[in-house]
This record gives structure tokens, C-alpha cells and sequence, in this order.
């Protein structure tokens, strides 16, 4: 008899509770022919976070769940499925170890969980609180056997309830041309540890997971790591890079012993320096070393050297239109985009590109950004492949674009008025080897040859040697390069390949060339394309310090992992993945994390959509040209009053909500991210199942991320349309049931609650939804608001950014009549009634059509660029 179960707290995983009661809940799924059978489940438990403990094994039986205490169905289970709910409660003292086992009836075998579904055991730790200034504990009582060689020193954490360190190691000067590297022991975190997790270089400009219980060991170098201890505390550690052209990484030796790998560049002996926080939860520890990091990284940058390029940063910000305009605020990266790269590949035309964009007018996808990628660049194509070749001249490929850059783009604008922003693809140095040295940039600018080390993965043995703008013109080179940009029509950029900077083998060559490109490439972007720009293969240390954690600029866009590989089924999930723990970090810096391009019509692409709405990024579309699902596109946009498409991205980041779960684990990636202001705002979940199997999990709702205990939530399910009963965070009906096919995905939004007492209907529970049937249509809502008005009625009153289906949950719903108790209006015009109905997914969800309302009723958007809408239902009978 097969049967699945599931658990909270989940097994295989550490999970830290409040209480040292413990409710324990199993759902148990068999086939529906077996429901009625006898089912036991048991709950064998340990003391302590290793086995036994001193303590050995007990047994504790579940009982079966009254149904008002079990988990809310967020999922249907399929086919000929039951669900079977059982709880049990502990005390816990301080940690507790268990597994589940589980038996037909009384007359069959035991079945452990471990045996039948390959999960390891779980663990509880009650939390002990947060950590103190006052806390006696030092670095060397949570780093054990820390090197006496190192020099630390206690600071003042930015962050309530941690504490800081930083630690310096001493490196030597460089030599002539080579960078000095040492490998300097630090100790062992905690002494020993629960789980682990870091952010890895997974190769020079990309930063990827890795996780691990109580052995450590990396096989790439790291920026970030974590470690869980036994108590529950978490020791985050970051190395920082750039500071006197030092880099500080990570490595790990035999004996679990963290390991600093320092490369210095400079011309003089220095330290590297990394920083250490503890706290009670990660997020706290880990903003408290991304803060006190952008602290030092300022510092830094007030010094004489650096007064030139900031005073110029200074003067482009103030340069920038910040006037206020009597409409939402838009950003270019807040429509829908569309880049050139997977859908027509590196051999570009500009016949190709022109038949694209007509075929997505044709098929109604209004895109509101291009992305012309790599392809349109005037190159030498000298030696054996790209990593070769050099960029002749600015102006694009006369062969395949022989009209130029700016009469194709004056072309594209003047018929596909709809595309407001036109982006073009480069890399740092202009192209992947840099300049052609026989074309006319070479002639025209001084240059000078570097070498690098080899660029690709693969590592073939090509010629390292490139020709570069020199640093005497670095400035001036793209000062010139974004005014032909500009003039030509184009008006933001895709700047590839940052990480070639971070190949140059020389120390002069970096010490001279790595800022300089970077800060040249700041401030042209600033001046021509108003920070316009999406930094692309630039996860690389010194660039993350350097240009993407200081504040005094814009925020622009950056990809935030490895590329999107359509051809290759097992990077999908994976690429979710990396991103979701990517943010970790990114979401720290003055960026805005750029989950790369997807195609609508791959085996994956609901997957991706659903995590690229999630993760507060852009949404930019490579679809083969007549190749789109444009019901999935609906899902993740819509239209604005004045005919834009417009997606909707969170107000706080998506980022990764169980920062030890390794990848292989049997667990549901779920990404936490919020919409709105605080206590009114709406948490939101994203749920991916990353693995080769169906999955079946518990999750609270308060898990999700900025809920609070003393309100009330309903959550709805993007894939079901199923809307919850009225939750209170740590009650047992606030616990969700959700099921995920493989490759299977969604999104959950825990909408607050606001009450109303009537004296004939009792409590009146209501809920703004947002535009239902968009992945984050809790995202469009710019305000909302429930006022009591003294007739009797409830007035209700909300803007939207876009059209679409206004859902309000109202739970008397189904005590009220549509028809005779709703008064709705849409930019104070009365709707059309049959625009007004009840939700076929749930009775207790209103939905109002404002998309046909508005084209029904010929409404016009004047000055403003919002929908405004108006509801009144009477609180009394």
C-alpha cells in the first residue's frame, strides 16, 4: 500500500519554535479505498540534537485531528486520494530529535518515513532569544581555536539583536605584476555546527548555493557563509573585496576549519578583512555584516582618490528629472521586455529583429522595453570564437544592419508606438576580447594589451591577450561610446561581461583598470541613459563592493545568477533555486535582482514566470518569434488606462525563506517576499517544487514573510483560486496543506483581514485581493482602504495600477445579493452590473471586471494613470 506523509515541523530540517510546546501535525495521504482502514502514525522522538543524547528513544503515538484544528487545504489532492490529519504535543526542553513511523493498523509492519521516503530525521530547537550586546560570549568563544594571528575587534551592529566583529589578516604586497595570495586558517564556527550554507564564486561572474550539515566543506570559493549552532544561533560571515584592491574569500580545510583566501593586488602589504555577526535569526545577522560592509565601503570612498568620481556621480544624480508627476511613479524595468538573445540568437539582423517585433504586435503582446542583445555590434571576428574577437567602431554591423543604428530604431519607435525604451547589448570592454586592434576605436583612443586568464568554463586553450581603452581614456572612450548610443535612439544599456575586469592576470592592470571601467561605465550611464542600465556577469567581488553596495546612485538592475538555458531541462529548477538564494545577498545591495530572460512556451515556463513575479525584478520575455503563451503573459500583466503593459513586482524582494535546505532535500523551495507597508501590506509566498517527485508539504502562515500574530489573514492560491477561511498566525487552522506536482508551482498571498462588527451579521471580515488571476495582482494595488459610513454601509474604496479583476473577499458574502445589496463605481461612473459578480472559485470572493467595464463604458485615463474604484454592501440586514 503506498502512502505518502508529510509533517510540520518538517523532517530532515532544523526548525526553531518560540515555545517549548511543540504541536507536532502529519498528514497522511493514501488511496481513497484505504481511508477507512486504522491507520496509526507515531511519533519517535530523542532528546538533545544528536541521537539518543544521553536520553535514548521514546514513542509517542498521533492522534487523529478534529477537523477544526487541522491544516486549511490551500490544494486538492488528485486522482483516487484521502488525507488523514493527525497531532500530537510535546514538551520540549531545549532541542529534540524525531522521525515518523507509520502502519496500516494494529495487524501490519511499522513503516519508518526514513525507509519510504528517504527523509532524514528532524529537529527542533526552542529559541533562546535574541542575542545581546551585553552578552559575555566572544568571537573566540563562538569561533573556536580562532587564529591568534588575526586581529579582531568588537563594533556596533546596525541591527537589534546581533553582534559584530571584524577581523583583519595580514597579506603581502604584490610583486612587480603578480598579486600576493595566502591562505590563512580562522577556526572552526561554534565548534561544531548543525547546518551550513554559502554563497559561492561558481565561476568568476556568478555566485551560486551551497549547503551542508555538520561537515564543512566548499568546493568553490566563497563570499558569504553561514553556520547554524546547536542553540540555534546563527554565525554569518562575509569577506570583503575591493578595499586597497584586496580580495577576501573563503575556503575550507579537513577539520571543518574556515579558511581566508586573500589575494592582494596592491602595491603595498595590507589586510584582508572580513566581517562576523551573530544573531537569533539569519536575516538579522546577515544584514548586520551588508551594513556595517556599506559603512566601510563609504568610508573608503570618501578618501582623495576617489573625489573626482564621486563629485561626478553627485552632480549626474542631481542632473536626473525627480519632479513629481500626478501619477504612480514608473520605472522602465516596470513594463513587460523582450530581449533579442535566446529567441534570435547571436547572428542578428536587422530584418530579424524588425519581423520579431511585428509578430509580437500581431499576436497582441505589447512590449514596453527591447533589449537588442549581443549580435548588432561591428566586430573584427578575429581567431576561433567570440572570447577573440574585438569591437571595430560604434556603429552597428554594416553588413546586417546596413541602414544603421539610429534609422532602425527610429523605425522601430514610429511604428510600434508602444515600445517606450530601447535597450543595446555590450560588454565593459566593448566586446569579449575588448577592441579589435586594427579597427578604428583602437586609432582613435589609447590602448594598451593585457592578458587574461582563461574565460570559459571549459577552460579551452584559447589566447588570453586583449586590446583595451586604456586607463588615460577609459573616461573618455564611453563618454563618446553612450553619446553615439544616445543619439542613435537608444536609451539604456545591457552592459555583459564585468567579470573580464576580474580576469586580468596583472596587478598592475587591475590596480589601474578594475575601478577605473567600473566608475567610467557609472558615471556615462548616468549621464546618457539615466541609470538606465542592466549590469550583467558582474557577481564578481571587487564589483559587488565597489559599484553595487554604495547608495549614492541609482538603483538599477543586475543579473543576479548563471543565464537561462532553455535546451537544458535540469537547469530550470536550479536556476529558481540559485536565484532565490542569490538574493540573500543581493537583496543588501543598490540593486535590483535581474532573474535573466525566459520563454513563455518552454516545458518550465510557468515555473520561471512564476518566480520571476515573485522575485520584485523585471519581466523580460525571448520567445521565438510567433512562439508565446499568451495566457501566461496575461498571468504575469496588464494593461494600464493608457494601454501600457505593466507587470506587478513586489515592494520587498523574493528571496529564499529556508536558508539551510539543501537542493537535494525532498522540501518545497519557498520564496518570501511582501507587498505594500508594513502591517497593511500583503505577504507573499512563491512555491516550487525543485525535485523529481510530487510533494506534499505543511506550511504556517507564519512562515510567510511580515505576517503578525495579532492579525488576521485569509491567503489565496494563484494555481487553485482556493481563498482560506479568516487565519490567525500560530493557530492550528493557520497551518496549509499544499501539494505540487513535479515541476509544479505557486504562488500564495496572505491578504489582512479588517473587521467590522454588525449587530444583525455579527463579525464582517473583508479583504482587498488585487487583481485576481495575476501571479502578484496583490501588487497592483497603489492604496485601499474600509470605511464604516453612518447609513449602514461599508464603503470601500481602491486604485489600481492596471485593469483587469478586482477580488474582495467579504466574508457575508453569501448572506448578500449582487444584484440588489452593491453599489460599485469605476472613476466615480456606476459599473455595469454584469461586471459585478461572485467569484465561481470561492463564495466569499466579489469580482469586479474593470478591464470590460472600462472598455464597455468608453472611459478615458485624462491625467492620472490609475483606476480608481468604489464599493458600498450594507453591514446590517
Amino acid at each position: 500500500m503506498t502512502a505518502f506523509i508529510a509533517t510540520y515541523p518538517p523532517l530532515e530540517q532544523v526548525s526553531q519554535v518560540n515555545n517549548s510546546i511543540v504541536a507536532f501535525h502529519a498528514v497522511l495521504e493514501v488511496s481513497k479505498s484505504a481511508a477507512a482502514e486504522p491507520w496509526q502514525v507515531a511519533l519517535w522522538y530523542s532528546s538533545g540534537t544528536a541521537p539518543g543524547n544521553g536520553q535514548g528513544w521514546a514513542e509517542v503515538m498521533f492522534d487523529p485531528s478534529e477537523e477544526k484544528h487541522q491544516p486549511s487545504i490551500i490544494h486538492d489532492v488528485t486522482g483516487q486520494i484521502s488525507r488523514l490529519h493527525y497531532t500530537v504535543t510535546l514538551t520540549v526542553e531545549s532541542a529534540l530529535m524525531f522521525t515518523i513511523k507509520f502502519r496500516q493498523g494494529p495487524d501490519h509492519d511499522w513503516r519508518w518515513i526514513r525507509d519510504e521516503q528517504g527523509l532524514a530525521d528532524g529537529l527542533v530547537i526552542i529559541d533562546q532569544g535574541p542575542v545581546q550586546q551585553s552578552d559575555t560570549e566572544d568571537l573566540p568563544d563562538l569561533i573556536h581555536g580562532l587564529n591568534p594571528d588575526l586581529k579582531w575587534k568588537s563594533r556596533m551592529s546596525q541591527c537589534p539583536g546581533t553582534r559584530l566583529w571584524t577581523i583583519q589578516a595580514p597579506v603581502d604586497s604584490a610583486k612587480d605584476e603578480n598579486s600576493t595570495f595566502t591562505d590563512i586558517p580562522l577556526g572552526v564556527p561554534w565548534g561544531q555546527f548543525l547546518r551550513w550554507f554559502a554563497l559561492v564564486r561558481s565561476w568568476t561572474p556568478w555566485l551560486a548555493p551551497r549547503h551542508g550539515k555538520t561537515k564543512f566543506g566548499l568546493d568553490k570559493d566563497a563570499v558569504l557563509c553561514s553556520f547554524l549552532s546547536p542553540q540555534g544561533k546563527h554565525l554569518v560571515f562575509l569577506g570583503l573585496s575591493g578595499l586597497d584592491d584586496i580580495m577576501t574569500l573563503f575556503r575550507s580545510d579537513d577539520s571543518d576549519q574556515l579558511v581566508l583566501h586573500i589575494r592582494n593586488d596592491h602595491t603595498e602589504a595590507g589586510f584582508g578583512t572580513i566581517l562576523v555577526a551573530v544573531g537569533d535569526n539569519f536575516e538579522s545577522a546577515n544584514a548586520a555584516v551588508m551594513y556595517e560592509a556599506r559603512s566601510l565601503v563609504a568610508a573608503t570612498r570618501l578618501s582623495e582618490q576617489n573625489t573626482l568620481v564621486e563629485s561626478e556621480i553627485s552632480k549626474e544624480m542631481a542632473a536626473l528629472d525627480l519632479g513629481v508627476k500626478p501619477q504612480w511613479y514608473e520605472n522602465w524595468y516596470d513594463g513587460l521586455g523582450y530581449c533579442t538573445w535566446n529567441a534570435l540568437g547571436q547572428k542578428l539582423t536587422d530584418e530579424k529583429l524588425l519581423k520579431a517585433i511585428d509578430t509580437l504586435a500581431e499576436d497582441n503582446i505589447k512590449i514596453s522595453s527591447l533589449i537588442i542583445d549581443d549580435g548588432w555590434q561591428d566586430i573584427d571576428y578575429r581567431g576561433e570564437g567570440q572570447w577573440q574577437y574585438g569591437l571595430n567602431n560604434f556603429e552597428a554591423e554594416p553588413k546586417t544592419f546596413p541602414k544603421g543604428l539610429k534609422a532602425l530604431l527610429s523605425e522601430i519607435r514610429s511604428k510600434h508606438k508602444n515600445i517606450q525604451h530601447i535597450a543595446v547589448w555590450h560588454t565593459i570592454l566593448g566586446y569579449w576580447a575588448g577592441l579589435s586592434p586594427n579597427g578604428k576605436l583602437a586609432k582613435t583612443y589609447k590602448t594598451i594589451e593585457v592578458v587574461r586568464e582563461d574565460v570559459e568554463r571549459r577552460n579551452l586553450p584559447i589566447d588570453g591577450k586583449m586590446t583595451v581603452a586604456a586607463k588615460e581614456d577609459v573616461k573618455q572612450f564611453y563618454d563618446d561610446f553612450y553619446r553615439f548610443l544616445s543619439e542613435s535612439g537608444v536609451d539604456g544599456v545591457k552592459t555583459d561581461g564585468q567579470y573580464l575586469l576580474d580576469t586580468l592576470v596583472s596587478a598592475k592592470a587591475r590596480t589601474e583598470l578594475i575601478n577605473t571601467y567600473l566608475d567610467a561605465w557609472t558615471v556615462a550611464s548616468l549621464r546618457h541613459f539615466s541609470s538606465k542600465v542592466i549590469s550583467c556577469m558582474s557577481l564578481s567581488p571587487q564589483i559587488i563592493f565597489h559599484s553595487q553596495l554604495p547608495r549614492n546612485r541609482p538603483t538599477v538592475l543586475c543579473r543576479n545568477s548563471d543565464d537561462f538555458f532553455p535546451e537544458v531541462p535540469s537547469s530550470h529548477p536550479w536556476h529558481v533555486w540559485s536565484n532565490a538564494h542569490n538574493t540573500l545577498l543581493t537583496q543588501h545591495l543598490n540593486i535590483i535582482p535581474d532573474w535573466d530572460m525566459f520563454q513563455t512556451t518552454n516545458i518550465y515556463a510557468g515555473f520561471h514566470a512564476a518566480a520571476r513575479c515573485v522575485s520584485g525584478g523585471p519581466v523580460y520575455i525571448t520567445d521565438v518569434p510567433g512562439e508565446h503563451d499568451i495566457d501566461l503573459i496575461n498571468q504575469m500583466t496588464g494593461t494600464t488606462t493608457r494601454g501600457r503593459t505593466v507587470v506587478f513586482r513586489p515592494s520587498v524582494l523574493g528571496r529564499t525563506i529556508d536558508q539551510y535546505v539543501n537542493y537535494d532535500d525532498l522540501s518545497l523551495l519557498k520564496i518570501g517576499a511582501y507587498h505594500g507597508r508594513a502591517v497593511t501590506g500583503t505577504p507573499i509566498m512563491g512555491i516550487f517544487n525543485i525535485s523529481a517527485q510530487p510533494l506534499t508539504e505543511i506550511v504556517p502562515l507564519a512562515r510567510f514573510s511580515g505576517v503578525l500574530s495579532s492579525m488576521r489573514y485569509v491567503v489565496r492560491s494563484h494555481a487553485s483560486g482556493k481563498v482560506t477561511p479568516p487565519l490567525q498566525p500560530g493557530s492550528s487552522a493557520s497551518l496549509l496543506t499544499v501539494s505540487l506536482d513535479v515541476e509544479g508551482y505557486d504562488i500564495l498571498c496572505a491578504f489582512p483581514l479588517s473587521a467590522f462588527d454588525s449587530e444583525s451579521r455579527g463579525r464582517v471580515w473583508v479583504a482587498n485581493l488585487g487583481l485576481v488571476g495575476k501571479m502578484t495582482g496583490c501588487a497592483a494595488i497603489l492604496n485601499s482602504g474600509f470605511e464604516p459610513l453612518e447609513n449602514g454601509r461599508l464603503f470601500i474604496h481602491s486604485n489600481l495600477k492596471a485593469l483587469g479583476i478586482l477580488g474582495m473577499y467579504i466574508s457575508v458574502l453569501p448572506e448578500l445579493s449582487v444584484l440588489d445589496d452593491f453599489m460599485a463605481t469605476i472613476q466615480g461612473q456606476p459599473i455595469p452590473p454584469h461586471t459585478v459578480s461572485v467569484s465561481r472559485t470561492d463564495e466569499h470572493v466579489l469580482e469586479v471586471d474593470i478591464e470590460t467595464a472600462w472598455k464597455e463604458m468608453g472611459l478615458e485615463s485624462g491625467w492620472a494613470n490609475e483606476v480608481e474604484i468604489k464599493i458600498y454592501f450594507p453591514l446590517e440586514k
